[in-house]
């Protein structure tokens, strides 16, 4: 047995070639120059029960994130107001209106027949109660006495908390920038903490320090407060993003990574659908920001059992760890036999050309030339998937639908067009499918901005189906630009193009702010994004069925 194994050993480390073998219907391809770590990964079955175990843990940890990323568009969301008239009150004729009647003589009627929100007569107007126009030269003012909400769909808001209307608009929108600012610098400061200090240890800060900042923001007294809080919720939930999506990818073969970029896919799409129905029964916004928070408390519990990153231990020359998590690797995969030829000497082999003790850093990725030539490709496609992407997300007003159908249909389109992506990403390749999602999303803009307006219905459903997409090409980027970068500074890089993501997803909100300009000046922006998205990504090398780099000089030979 011990000899066949090492005959084994030999023929999938040390052999030549590239081999291609027919197994179960599918093409696997081995990558052996050296000994790889793919080699070791198909011989201890890159995909069995402990890989499993991995992704079940992981998806559970992710289904927090696009509630806490989509918590704004309810929490932060603009119910009808108008002023408080309760100022006018004289003690006489108006104590003894009716509340439809005290609103005629109180607020002046705008232009398109609506309620003025953020304006009041100085004085009742009594006589427009026999003159039903409301129109009329009368003095008004700014509210006085603070706004009267509508409660009817939305209990509590931050925006009624601290009346975060009118002149106060601009907060209101900064909520959720800040909460995008925060992500920025997190997903830097996690990406460089996680490829030096390991992706478990991170993974664990990120959890708990997400739980305590989320339950710590709903208690907030004061705007102020609730901003910085929301700051750090979106600065330490980020580290969950970006290090599960590279630890689940470390700890697969080739020949399954696609599936497993999916399958971390799917859980935005999960937790986003089941975001609409909590948001739905859940209507004060203090509750809500509990309720998407608590389950990290079961990701917290169930931590123990997420190992590190066998891949990123022999990167950085700790072989006897990385020989730990082999063996239990092998055990679970009922692969022993194979694992005892593998020795904690013959790990160091896997990185030849660099050391194992170096440290990394941001400007290791700007250093050699094709290094630099894909971080800025990367950057900028992170850039204009992002912000496209999430200005769709964030608008979930003005449909033919109420929000929380909105929200729906916007999540549950994700589903099919991401599991469209399983056949695509091989069959078309990465770089192709990233392209071709991303043009279809600039089609769906463009028409709707051809559309008009009375077309409600039509409009809406192209908006859902431009936002499958652009949610589909969003997830095939993340596992795209996972794969290009070496393991060396795979973190780094993924930190970084989270970085300008996420500058993106905060420049959203203050782009759809532009319909005050032009009513499709928005639209026109994002869809000149996306087809920048486009050229850019045609420019990128592919990576499928190919071994992930390990170091820089792997890229530098490309």
């Amino acid at each position: 047995m011990a000899h066949s194994s090492q005959a084994i050993l030999q023929q999938l480390l040390f052999s030549v070639k590239k081999i291609t073998a027919k197994e179960e219907g599918f093409s696997v391809l081995y990558c052996q120059s050296t000994m790889t770590f793919e080699s070791i990964l198909q011989g201890i079955n890159g995909f069995g029960r402990y890989q499993k175990m991995i992704l079940v843990m992981c998806f559970t940890g992710r289904l927090a994130i696009p509630c806490h990323f989509m918590l704004n568009n309810f929490i932060a969301d603009v119910p009808s107001h108008h002023c408080d008239f309760s100022s006018l009150n004289d003690r006489g004729v108006f104590r003894n209106l009716s509340m439809a009647e005290k609103l005629v003589v109180s607020i002046p009627v705008q232009e398109d027949g609506t309620l003025s929100s953020c304006r009041m007569f100085a004085e009742p107007q009594y006589h427009l109660l026999q003159n039903s126009s409301n129109f009329t030269d009368a003095r008004t003012v700014p509210c006085q006495t603070g706004w009267v909400y509508d409660n009817t769909t939305l209990r509590s808001t931050v925006t009624s908390q601290w009346d975060l209307v009118c002149d106060r608009r601009a907060k209101n929108k900064a909520t959720a920038t800040i909460f995008f600012i925060g992500t920025m610098i997190g997903a830097i400061t996690f990406g460089s903490l996680s490829d030096r200090f390991g992706r478990r240890s991170m993974m664990l800060l990120s959890y708990v320090s997400t739980m305590f900042f989320g339950f710590a923001s709903a208690l907030s007294t004061s705007y102020v407060m609730f901003v910085v809080l929301r700051f750090f919720t979106g600065f330490c939930i980020i580290g969950n993003l970006i290090i599960a999506g590279v630890l689940t990818v470390e700890w697969v073969d080739i020949e399954h990574r696609k599936l497993v970029g999916v399958i971390d896919s799917l859980a935005w799409a999960f937790g986003s659908t089941v975001f609409a129905g909590i948001a739905y029964l859940v209507t004060d916004w203090r509750w809500l920001t509990v309720s998407v928070t608590s389950p990290l408390i079961l990701v917290i519990i169930t931590w123990r059992w997420l190992p590190e990153s066998a891949r990123w231990l022999i990167a950085n020359g700790k072989h006897e760890q990385a020989h730990m998590y082999l063996k239990r690797c092998a055990k679970m995969n009922q692969a022993e036999n194979f694992i005892e030829t593998i020795k904690t000497e013959t790990l160091s082999a896997i990185v030849v050309t660099e050391k194992g003790d170096r440290t990394y850093s941001l400007l290791d990725l700007i250093r050699t030339p094709k290094m630099r030539r894909l971080t800025l490709g990367t950057g900028f496609l992170w850039f204009c998937v992002s912000t496209t992407c999430f200005a769709i997300i964030f608008h979930i007003t003005g449909f033919w639908l109420d929000i929380y159908f909105t929200q729906f249909a916007y999540s549950l389109i994700e589903i099919p067009t991401k599991i469209s992506l399983y056949f695509l990403l091989d069959k078309i390749g990465r770089r192709s499918t990233v392209v071709g999602t991303q043009l279809i999303v600039a089609i769906c803009l463009g028409i709707n901005i051809l559309l008009p307006k009375d077309m409600s219905l039509v409009i809406t459903v192209i908006a859902v189906i431009g936002k499958g997409f652009s949610s589909a090409g969003f997830a095939a980027m993340m596992l795209y630009t996972a794969e290009l970068y070496p393991t060396v500074v795979r973190q780094i890089g993924t930190g970084y193009n989270n970085f300008l993501g996420r500058f993106g997803t905060a420049v959203a909100p203050f782009i759809l702010l532009l319909d005050e300009m032009w009513a499709d000046l928005p639209q026109a922006m994002l869809c000149f994004l996306a087809l920048l998205g486009v050229i850019i990504a045609r420019m990128l090398p592919e990576t499928s069925n190919k071994c992930m780099p390990e170091n820089i000089d792997d890229i530098e030979q490309q």
